[in-house]
C-alpha cells in the first residue's frame, strides 16, 4: 500500500499540483441496542476506501474510491476537477505551512471490544435492563446501547507525509422510561445520547457499572413522572457535567469553528457571533478557561493527527474569561497569518475534511461541589440534557435537562422536579458563572453525533467538565421578571 500510495503522489507531482494527499479509512464498528430485555441491533459493519484531495493554482478537487486498483485515475479525476473549480474561483485557496511526518499512532486499549463475545455484550445489557426492570416493576420501559469502533487510516502527501492511525472508541448506557397519566419520562446513565463514549477498548464500557448502576436510573425514572414541573423565574444554577458538555458544544465549541466564523457553513449549520477581530474578547467570566484538547486522554475527539497530517495539539480557547483561538483547518489558518491547529477531519473515505471539534473542555477550578451548592439560596442542580436549541450564530439557546434537584439554603433538599428549561445568551451566561468544582469532580464525556457539513457529516468529539454554578439564569418558558 505505501508504494501504491507512494507512485499516486509521484503521479501528481509530475502534473506540477501546488498540494495532494489521500488518505485511506478502513472502519468497522458494532452496534448493540435492547429493548424491554428483547434484542433490538446486533450489527457489525465495515467500509474501507481513500479519498484524494488535489490543491491547482489556488482550486481544490477531490475524489474518492473503494476500488484500489484505480488508485491512479481516482487522482486524476481529482486533478480534472481541481482544474474545473478554477472557472469558479473568486480567492485562491492557500495552506498554512506544516512540517512532513511519518508516524503511527494507537490509541492506548487494554482489552479489544472486538475480541469480546457478541453474547458477553448482549448480556451485559440485558442483565443491567433486568436490574432496572426489579428495582421498579412499574417502568413503562428500559433499554440499553453498545457501540464499538476501530478506524485503521493512512494520511500520506505530496510534502513527504506519510501516517498510520489505529483508533479505537467504544461506549454505550441506560434508559428507563415512565408514564404516568398524560405524561412520559425518561431518566438515562450516565448522559443522554445513548450514553458515554471514549477512545479506549473494553474496559471502558465495564467501567461504566451498568448493571451496577441499573436500580438508581429506574428509581429516578418512576421519581420523575411524578414530580411537579420545574418552576419558572430566575435562579442560581449548579449544572452537571453530564449537561455542561452539552452546552459546552453548542456554545462554545461550534461558534469557535472558523470555517463558520469565514461564512462556510451559513447555507446548512449556520454561523457564528465571533469574528476575526474579537481575540481578547471577554466570552466568560475569569472562572471560565476552555481548551481544545486532542491529547486528552480517553476522549472522543483524541487522535494522534487530523486529516491533514498536523499533529493533535491542545489550544487555549478561552483563557480566564478572554476569547483566545479559534479552531482552524490549514487553509482558514492562513487566511489568518496563522498555521492550522490540527481540527481538520473527514467523517470516513467519501469526504473532504472540514473543522470539527477536539475535546473542548471547561478547565476545573479549585471549589467543591458542597462550596457551589453552599453560595445557593434557592435555585436546582440540573443534570443530563434533554432538549437543545440554539440560534444559527450560536447566541439565543434553550436547552432542557431530565432532572432538576432543589437547592435551598446551600443544600440539596431531596425533592426533584421535572421538565427544566433554562435559556441564555452565549456571552451573558458565560460572564454570569461565578465558580467551578475542583478536579474531583471533573468528568468527561463523548458525543458521537455532531453533525456539519454539506453533505452531511457525522463527528466524533469529547467535553469534559466539572459542575460549575451561574446566577441569575432564567428557567422556564413563562415570561417572568
Amino acid at each position: 500500500m505505501k508504494e501504491k500510495i507512494a507512485s499516486v503522489m509521484a503521479l501528481l507531482q509530475k502534473h506540477r499540483v501546488d498540494f495532494a494527499d489521500l488518505r485511506v479509512h478502513d472502519i468497522k464498528e458494532e452496534d448493540y441496542a435492547t429493548e424491554n430485555r428483547q434484542v433490538q441491533t446486533m450489527s457489525t459493519s465495515r467500509t474501507k476506501g481513500y479519498g484524494i484531495r488535489v490543491f491547482l493554482e489556488g482550486s481544490l478537487g477531490f475524489a474518492g474510491s473503494q476500488d484500489f486498483g484505480r488508485m491512479e485515475q481516482t487522482a486524476l479525476d481529482a486533478l480534472a476537477i481541481a482544474r474545473a473549480s478554477r472557472l469558479a474561483q473568486k480567492n485562491p485557496i492557500e495552506l498554512s505551512p506544516r512540517k512532513p511526518v511519518t508516524d503511527h499512532y494507537r490509541t492506548p486499549i487494554q482489552l479489544n471490544p472486538f475480541a469480546v463475545s457478541k453474547k458477553e455484550k448482549l448480556d451485559l445489557l440485558l442483565t443491567a435492563e433486568e436490574a432496572m426492570q426489579r428495582a421498579e416493576p412499574g417502568l413503562f420501559k428500559t433499554a440499553g446501547y453498545l457501540e464499538l469502533r476501530r478506524e485503521d487510516k493512512i494520511y500520506a502527501d505530496t510534502e513527504g507525509s506519510y501516517i498510520t492511525q489505529e483508533l479505537h472508541e467504544t461506549g454505550g448506557g441506560l434508559e428507563a422510561f415512565a408514564v404516568n397519566g398524560q405524561d412520559l419520562q425518561r431518566r438515562s446513565y450516565p448522559a443522554s445520547f445513548k450514553g458515554n463514549y471514549a477512545t479506549a477498548g473494553y474496559e471502558f464500557i465495564q467501567g461504566l457499572a451498568l448493571v451496577e448502576k441499573a436500580p438508581g436510573v429506574a428509581a429516578e425514572a418512576l421519581a420523575l413522572v411524578k414530580a411537579e414541573d420545574c418552576p419558572s423565574g430566575y435562579f442560581d444554577l449548579v449544572i452537571d457535567s453530564s449537561q455542561m458538555m452539552l452546552q459546552i458544544h453548542e456554545s462554545v465549541g461550534h461558534p469557535i469553528e472558523l470555517d463558520r466564523v469565514f461564512g462556510y457553513e451559513a447555507g446548512y449549520a449556520g454561523t457564528s457571533f465571533l469574528n476575526p477581530g474579537m481575540v481578547d474578547f471577554q466570552y466568560g467570566s475569569p472562572h471560565v478557561s476552555i481548551v481544545a484538547d486532542a491529547t486528552c486522554p480517553g476522549g472522543l475527539g483524541t487522535f494522534g493527527y487530523d486529516d491533514e497530517g498536523v499533529p493533535a495539539q491542545s489550544v487555549p480557547i478561552i483563557t480566564a474569561g478572554r476569547f483566545k483561538n479559534f479552531l482552524s483547518s490549514r487553509d482558514t489558518a492562513a487566511r489568518l497569518n496563522q498555521v492550522s491547529n490540527g481540527t481538520a477531519r473527514a467523517d470516513g473515505w467519501g469526504r473532504i475534511p472540514i473543522i470539527r471539534m477536539t475535546n473542548i473542555n471547561l478547565l476545573p477550578g479549585e471549589m467543591e461541589l458542597e462550596d457551589l451548592l453552599a453560595g445557593v439560596d434557592y435555585g436546582f442542580y440540573l443534570k443530563t440534557n434533554k432538549s437543545w436549541s440554539i440560534d444559527d450564530r450560536r447566541l439565543n439557546f434553550q436547552f432542557g435537562t431530565e432532572i432538576a434537584y432543589e437547592i435551598k439554603d446551600g443544600k440539596l433538599t431531596g425533592k426533584i422536579f421535572k421538565n427544566p428549561i433554562y435559556t441564555g445568551i452565549t456571552p451573558q451566561f458565560w460572564n454570569s458563572c461565578d465558580g467551578v468544582a475542583n478536579e474531583k469532580h471533573w468528568q468527561l464525556f463523548g458525543t458521537p453525533n455532531c453533525g456539519k457539513g454539506e453533505p452531511p457529516q457525522t463527528a466524533r468529539v469529547g467535553h469534559g467538565s466539572s459542575p460549575a454554578r451561574f446566577r441569575k439564569v432564567k428557567v422556564g418558558v413563562a415570561d417572568v421578571k
